[in-house]
């Protein structure tokens, strides 16, 4: 996937983004961790839950009422995200 968290902005950022995540999960779907819809979004609830740990590692400040670039970023993750 192309698509970087990092550059999503505003909301036509983020319909971009998911339309990149769409059509990984058309071409390769099958290698994410999270196949299905109900692995995906359980995924991404526990991955939003648990995002301060994410930032912190990542040495970032978890930001106090989320933004754009956050959920996208809560997106890619529940891709991975177990």
């Amino acid at each position: 996937m192309t698509a970087s968290p990092e550059h999503v902005d505003s909301r036509a950022d983020l319909a971009a983004f998911v339309r990149a995540l769409h059509r990984s999960h058309a071409e390769e779907g099958s290698s994410w961790e999270n196949e299905n819809l109900a692995s995906f979004l359980e995924a991404l609830a526990a991955w939003i839950e648990d995002a301060d740990g994410w930032y912190r590692n990542a040495g970032r400040e978890l930001p106090a009422s989320g933004d754009w670039s956050f959920f996208a970023r809560a997106l890619r993750a529940a891709t991975v995200y177990e």
